[in-house]
């Protein structure tokens, strides 16, 4: 009943799928970071070349090119173009943007080609399609037939062309344009066509690779037509090893690839939405509920090397480099504007309000526009960002559209209410009410808001939001300047019902509080945060190799200098809980603090600010704390494990992570009878039966290089195997009940000259002798020697 109603009524924007949101158009961004930031966007957005970013499109469906391909991320050739048409639309629907209307619309009219030479010259497997998947003749052609070899070959196939379906969805969502509606859904039919053939063993078996938000899609599609078809779709694209777990409240996230999942869950819970499923709406729920209460970082992100990790591995979030990484904050975002949609609850915009400002606005560079793929959480380490034409990373296509949409979850409204859910300068025409007004604020800078109503008359509930961060008993509103009481506690709505006209005057005040929030499952960690806000300190702009990122492979990853953490900056302090005795404002400055009668070991001229603000520097994100007692003895332990690490890390000249999907791909994996998996809360790959691994490994063109191998000490079975630089054997390994010690073991093999002479790049291989096991192999580097 509900869906029919949203079908037939003549709405505009958001509101077609998503009802409580007004449309862009209707709610303006006023001065401040984020307006900065979106007009700064657009004029990033307007530097990319259109015409290259539809080659892999034109390429796939036989049509020649009218421009280059992008180089960097080669085998993810065409992920871009659907974030990029996402964001066109977006930001025509925000500012009417003449430009990216004409973008938008060139966009499509060369995607709708691409969509008829697919069924024209592709009937067998194409009929409807348009995605840049690289070859994607061979993947969809034989997927179609349940052959998987080509699609396991391919680099994320449905992910991939998931960008397009949501660029597509998009650009009629906030665009208007109903072409692309119409190939929208020839593309989601051509999806149901190319799967049909397939039993439900197999449909699972695919989504084993990572699907992006394939079941979203089908549910956008059943709630556009209403035709249950889709909604069956979304279902079969549906991960069960995720869903189950999550039905039954249990979280089996360890290890698995983090933006992988939060997708799923987003289709999960549109799913649940529109079919009325309680299971596929308590998934959604309880995965939200264990990932932002139990992995995520104070300012919002979450993982570490794109992964979830365990309790045991969380240290990881101070040991590495490859900190939170964006794409997965743009999908948590997503999630919780669905889950508010159903429930109301405070909790979710506390969430949303600290991603927003801590993760997403920090990530986009406030002067030349650049994006930000992993946020490091290492003490003293730093970000690097993209530039226009240049990498394309995940990030970059899903920044594209985050800084686009910051006006669109200021304002909801439900029934007879409207919820103020964001403290951020703006204007909001509430058309079905006749209601305009006004939001004046400079938060974070100042701890108040003021909405005036500057037009029209109507009786409405208006729903202020109470932050948790607002110590109870002081949130203070007014009204015409008479206070109103409040008898809610923090994380809740106030709610004012009255009959509302012209001229009258809201006023919030909104104490914010200095904090400490501790790392997930590492207490010795912790952040200092003001209200919603995290604050951070500046630690010098030594050594920012690759700050603006070339177009090379891992030119996403900040590979500077690792600064020893022990040497860092280190709070000692009995009694953390009450930072705020010890953190004062600077004199005259606008949200800069200082310590005071703190005790700070490495102590240097420390500044806190707000992290958002942060950009071409290392920093303080989170700080090691420790009372008197812990000093002396955690320390001298961190700094003799800190001192060897950074020798290995110095002798490093390139390294893979075996079982992780990225650094495999990044590394050109070849495999034969092997498999991967995680064990001891680290990631391994290992091949049986005469099989072998092998990875491209760089060498810089040194000739004075070691294979570095980490093994578990206590592995059962046959484990002998050799090894080979490009086919030539190095040695043979045998490790047969060799240590018997429930300990990883690391061993180095010096390379002959011979075998590095006049190279750039090795090919290093693991290959099984019979009836043993070539493995597991939990690290792999190649060393400068001592």
């Amino acid at each position: 009943m509900l869906i029919s109603f949203l079908i037939c009524f003549t709405v505009q924007a958001q509101e077609k799928l998503y009802p409580n949101m007004f449309p862009l158009k209707d709610v303006s961004l006023l001065n401040g970071p984020f307006k900065h930031a979106r007009d700064l966007n657009i004029q990033t957005l307007l530097k990319y070349d259109v015409d290259r970013l539809l080659a892999p499109y034109l390429k796939e469906a036989g049509l020649v090119p009218k421009g280059e391909s992008y180089k960097n991320w080669e085998g993810l050739d065409g992920h871009i173009g659907g974030h990029y048409l996402a964001a066109l639309a977006m930001n025509y629907a925000a500012t009417n943007n003449a430009e990216c209307k004409r973008r938008m619309d060139y966009m499509i009219t060369e995607l709708k080609a691409c969509q008829d030479a697919n069924t024209k010259n592709h009937g067998e497997w194409g009929k409807g399609y348009v995605g840049g998947a690289p070859n994607s003749a061979e993947i969809w052609s034989t997927l179609k037939k349940g052959d998987f070899k080509a699609y396991r070959g391919g680099w994320v196939p449905w992910y991939n062309v998931h960008k397009m379906y949501a660029g597509l969805r998009d650009a009629w969502l906030y665009g208007g344009s109903n072409d692309a509606k119409d190939i929208f859904i020839k593309f989601c039919d051509w999806s149901i066509d190319v799967t049909a053939g397939l039993s439900e063993e197999q449909m699972q078996q695919i989504l084993d690779v990572e699907p992006g938000g394939m079941n979203e899609m089908f549910a956008d599609a059943y709630q556009i037509t209403g035709d249950k078809k889709y909604l069956t779709t979304a279902k079969r694209f549906s991960h069960k090893s995720i869903l189950d777990p999550l039905v039954k409240g249990v979280d089996n996230l360890d290890n698995k690839h983090a933006n992988t999942q939060v997708p799923k869950a987003i289709g999960f819970e549109r799913i649940g939405e529109l079919a009325g499923d309680q299971q596929y709406k308590d998934a959604g729920s309880f995965f939200w509920e264990t990932v932002t209460k139990n992995r995520t970082l104070a300012f919002g992100g979450n993982s570490r090397r794109e992964f979830f990790p365990s309790v045991a591995s969380s240290i990881d979030f101070v040991n590495d480099v490859e900190g939170p990484e964006t794409c997965n904050s743009y999908n948590m975002l997503k999630l919780t504007q669905d889950l508010f949609r159903l429930d109301p609850s405070a909790k979710y915009i506390d969430f949303y309000e600290k991603a927003l400002y801590n993760h997403i606005l920090s990530t986009q560079h406030p002067e030349h526009g650049g994006y930000v793929y992993f946020t490091p959480a290492r003490p003293r380490h730093y970000r690097v960002y993209s530039a226009p034409n240049e990498g394309m990373w995940c990030c970059v296509g899903s920044g594209m559209e985050n800084h686009g949409k910051y006006n669109e979850f200021i304002y909801t409204h439900q029934n007879d209410s409207l919820f103020l859910n964001l403290f951020i300068a703006s204007k909001l025409n509430w058309a079905q009410k006749g209601i305009t007004l006004k939001q004046e604020t400079n938060f974070p800078d100042e701890a108040q808001s003021k909405l005036t109503i500057t037009g029209g008359k109507s009786k409405f509930t208006l729903m202020i939001r109470y932050p948790n961060w607002v110590k109870a008993g002081t949130l203070g509103i007014t009204v015409n300047g008479k206070a109103i009481k409040i008898s809610q506690s923090p994380s809740s709505y106030v709610a004012i019902n009255r009959l509302w006209k012209k001229g009258d005057v809201v006023e919030l005040k909104l104490p914010m509080q200095t904090t400490v929030e501790h790392m997930p499952n590492i207490p010795v960690y912790a952040s200092i945060m003001r209200g919603p806000i995290l604050l951070s300190a500046k630690t010098g702009q030594d050594e920012l190799k690759g700050l603006v990122a070339d177009d090379s492979r891992w030119g996403h990853i900040a590979g500077g200098k690792k600064l020893a953490v022990d040497k860092a900056p280190i709070i000692v302090d009995d009694h953390p809980d009450k930072i705020s005795e010890r953190v004062a404002p600077l004199k005259g400055e606008n949200m800069k603090f200082q310590f005071v009668n703190e005790k700070i070991i490495n102590p240097e001229k420390l500044v806190l600010e707000p992290f958002y603000k942060i950009h071409d520097s290392r920093y303080m994100m989170y700080w090691m704390m420790l009372s008197n007692k812990q000093y002396g003895s955690y320390l001298d332990s961190v700094s003799s494990v800190e001192k060897e690490k950074l020798e290995l890390q110095n002798r490093t000249v390139d390294f893979v992570a075996p079982g992780e999907q990225q650094p495999e791909v990044d590394h050109a994996m070849q495999t034969e009878n092997s498999r991967k998996g995680v064990s001891h809360d680290q990631f391994f790959r290992e091949a049986n039966k005469g099989g072998y691994f092998s990875y491209s490994m760089a060498t810089n063109s040194l000739t004075n290089l070691s294979l570095y191998v980490r093994y578990w000490g206590a592995e059962w079975g046959n484990r002998d195997f050799e090894l080979y630089i490009d086919d030539e054997k190095l040695t043979t390994v045998k490790n047969t009940r060799r240590w018997e010690l429930s300990l990883f073991q690391s061993e180095e093999y010096k390379i002959p000259e011979t075998m590095l002479k006049g190279k750039k790049s090795i090919r290093v291989k693991f290959k099984a002798l019979p009836d043993s096991t070539a493995g597991a192999v939990y690290y792999v580097r190649l060393l400068t020697n001592k």
